[in-house]
């Protein structure tokens, strides 16, 4: 009897009590809580991590596509400009570029037709599509006529070139051409006869952007409504069969797209709005473009577009020689 009483004694003191199963229960609520804080504390900063990486790399890839296009920029005809007020427009190495009553928010350029200068392989050596230089010496060579010899080109070349580059829109050979920037010309100050002021739709107004037509696989010819005895013309050239735009759009000043605007002759009395289009980067913060001398300095800031609750960005800034 005596037995029993000790066995069921010690049977009870394997259970558990009331208050010990609360106390686990609790503890076990207590910790995880903290472990599911930790997780969401480690998942959260995986996930920034992982934007901030990605924002990393777009905004690299925006910056990177930007300068390869400003490298072939024919420098002095570069201007900043409002988007909302087309006519409000100044060169971009200005001193009166930091006056905030005319809204410059955009740049813009015409750049070198760097591919078809490139030319084609004749097997030995690349061939130029244009030389880039004029004998002034060639009795071809006349602003009376128009006519520009320029040896060591090959604007067959050059012309197709154009003609694949603006998809038909450009050609030596067309209706549409490209224009010649004699670079004796690129000192001028008065911007507006590169042909960016929109008020000035004729072609005599562009004296710095000459309409140009292939004559021969040697020779340009001038567009007969610019021929003037009067102009001075240089041995070195540029020929462009298209000008830039690098603009914000949207209503949010913090938060707007930036495009890219090309295929537009500006030397035609043509605006950015009648080229085509490219969206660059989507939720941009901050573009700024600063011109010192001959140099520029950009900058592009990229958010995530608030997609985790908490601001994330990542700004990138090259210098462009």
């Amino acid at each position: 009897m005596m037995r029993q009483r000790v066995d069921q004694t010690r049977g009870k003191r394997h259970a558990f009590t009331l208050i010990e199963l609360v106390m686990v229960i609790v503890v076990l609520g207590i910790v995880s809580m903290i472990a599911t804080d930790i997780i969401a504390s480690m998942y959260k900063g995986y996930i920034q991590s992982k934007i901030v990486n990605e924002l990393e790399s777009k905004t690299e890839l925006v910056v990177n596509q930007v300068a390869k296009r400003l490298n072939f920029r024919i420098k002095p005809t570069m201007i900043a400009r409002s988007s909302t007020t087309n006519a409000n427009f100044i060169a971009l190495n200005s001193p009166d570029l930091n006056d905030t009553s005319k809204d410059y928010d955009m740049v813009e350029w015409i750049g070198s037709d760097y591919e078809s200068f490139l030319g084609s392989y004749n097997g030995t050596f690349f061939h130029p599509g244009w030389s880039g230089f004029i004998d002034l010496n060639s009795s071809i060579t006349s602003n009376t006529t128009g006519f520009f010899s320029t040896p060591g080109s090959n604007l067959n070349t050059a012309d197709s070139t154009m003609q694949a580059l603006s998809n038909n829109h450009v050609s030596l050979s067309g209706a549409h051409n490209p224009a010649i920037i004699f670079k004796c010309a690129q000192a001028k100050s008065d911007m507006s006869l590169y042909g960016w002021d929109p008020a000035k739709t004729n072609v005599s107004d562009h004296n710095y952007t000459l309409i140009v037509k292939k004559h021969n696989a040697t020779v340009l010819e001038l567009n007969a409504t610019q021929q003037d005895v009067n102009r001075s013309i240089c041995e070195q050239y540029n020929l462009a069969w298209s000008a830039y735009a690098l603009v914000p759009e949207g209503a949010d000043p913090d938060d707007f797209n930036l495009t890219l605007k090309y295929d537009y002759q500006p030397w035609y009395g043509e605006s950015y709005k009648n080229g085509e289009s490219a969206v660059l980067a989507e939720h941009v913060s901050t573009f700024r473009v600063m011109q010192l001398g001959e140099t520029l300095r950009i900058k592009i800031c990229i958010q995530d577009g608030n997609t985790t609750g908490e601001p994330v960005g990542f700004c990138k800034e090259k210098a462009i020689f």
